[in-house]
């Protein structure tokens, strides 16, 4: 793939994953306000509709550019992503461009004979319009969470939560940076990036346990039992030299908790698990999941 081609491909396919989940991130953020913080709800929403308007013009601009292997990943959305909108959206009040999870699922991978330079030229500027946006979401984030450990603030999301949001809204910046400056995305050394997603994966596992109702006994436990094994491979990828052999680990430990997490959807959406979980945080996660199980793969 030329050089020009991989900026492209590689700054959308990253606004496919990314954009939504920060706009999802201020969903969340919005609908655990209470009514004594309406400007932090106002701010919550717009954040949620600038994303949505980001996310939106790189699915414009992402069919026959991005790769096959992302859009088959089940990162840009699930089997799950309609309901688990509609079901959030009635259950908050709060709108959802559903448009946008019905225009990717006709997205087509590379192969597109779309001119470079004007591909690039809205491409850049989708970049720049990310960086501006991300900049003041992580400003919202960090001050919220701020006012939560000062009691100053209440809101339904655990401070981890809000610190969890923050490092991955930071990565996404960090990556848009590096396309900027370097036209291409040359990957964290994979004991960096396993890192990562190992201890949000297991954040993942303790949220879960948390949201659960206390009566899931059998559930909690298992989050429980998936929150000590990532934990487990953030402590072995700092003592083991053979990194293949812990990658091999973590991605036989996060396709078990993707199986996991995708049982937990289909559980909620049918209103079978009793939790305080919204649909769309567990297709969110689910998501996430997904992404790692493929760069593990890469």
């Amino acid at each position: 793939m030329h050089p020009s081609e991989r900026y492209a491909a590689f700054s959308l396919e990253l606004h496919l994953f990314f954009a939504r989940i920060m706009k999802e991130h201020s969903l969340f953020l919005a609908a655990g306000f209470t009514p004594a913080n309406p400007t932090f709800t106002k701010t919550a929403m717009h954040y949620k509709d600038e994303f949505e308007t980001l996310l939106s013009r790189a699915v414009a601009l992402s069919d026959g550019v991005v790769g096959g292997d992302v859009l088959n990943s089940g990162e840009v959305i699930t089997q799950f992503t309609s309901v688990a909108e509609r079901q959030t959206s009635c259950f908050t009040g709060i709108p959802i461009n559903q448009d946008i999870t019905a225009r990717e699922k006709l997205l087509r991978p590379g192969g597109c004979n779309r001119s470079d330079d004007q591909l690039n030229r809205q491409v850049r500027q989708l970049n720049r319009t990310a960086l501006r946006l991300l900049d003041g979401l992580i400003d919202f984030k960090q001050q919220i969470l701020s006012n939560v450990l000062c009691c100053r603030m209440f809101t339904m999301n655990y401070p981890l939560l809000l610190e969890h949001i923050i490092r991955e809204a930071k990565l996404y910046r960090e990556y848009v940076c590096r396309l900027e400056e370097d036209g291409d995305l040359d990957p964290q050394t994979m004991g960096k990036l396993e890192q990562f997603w190992n201890r949000i994966m297991m954040e993942h596992a303790l949220f879960i346990r948390g949201l659960l109702d206390p009566s899931e006994n059998e559930l909690i436990e298992t989050a429980d039992s998936f929150a000590k094994d990532f934990n487990t491979l953030l402590a072995r990828a700092c003592e083991v030299h053979d990194k293949t052999i812990v990658r091999k680990e973590a991605l036989a430990q996060t396709q078990k908790f993707r199986d996991f997490k995708t049982a937990g959807v289909k559980g909620i959406e049918e209103c079978k698990i009793r939790s305080v979980i919204l649909p769309l945080l567990a297709d969110h996660v689910l998501r996430e999941a997904n992404h790692y199980v493929r760069l593990l793969c890469e």
